[in-house]
């Protein structure tokens, strides 16, 4: 950000998308470092939305869930039973809300997006007290 800063307001604005994680407004048991990365980068992202915004650059960030890539080889199915779309994201699916957030999102900064096949809307029926 802080390199492409000077040259979105040389432009008139433009978009900066940060890419965190799941972890990044969840905790994970394990993943301290990583989990400490991703939170940073939201709360930079914020503030960066708040500092840029004068200068019509929005700044945003995307949360993927598992997706398919070198990260996740080896996870199995297993992995996301009880997802509510029960299955690894695809790279291209993450990359499409990237393209929303520049094209269409243009009247969001400071925003979290969230790729995560519905993890974080909460427990599936099966676990909930009605069943």
């Amino acid at each position: 950000m802080r390199a492409a800063a000077p040259s979105l307001r040389r432009a008139g604005g433009g978009v900066i998308v940060n890419m965190s994680s799941l972890a990044g407004l969840t905790a994970y048991a394990g993943v301290g470092a990583y989990a400490a990365s991703k939170w940073g980068l939201r709360g930079l992202t914020k503030v960066a939305a708040l500092e840029l915004a004068p200068d019509r650059v929005r700044v945003c960030s995307v949360h993927p869930g598992a997706v398919r890539t070198r990260m996740t080889v080896g996870f199995g199915d297993a992995y996301t039973t009880g997802q509510p779309v029960p299955r690894l994201g695809e790279p291209e699916e993450v990359a499409r809300m990237v393209l929303f957030i520049v094209t269409e999102a243009t009247f969001s900064t400071g925003c979290e997006f969230i790729v995560d096949g519905g993890i974080l809307a909460g427990a599936p029926a099966a676990l909930t007290s009605d069943s």
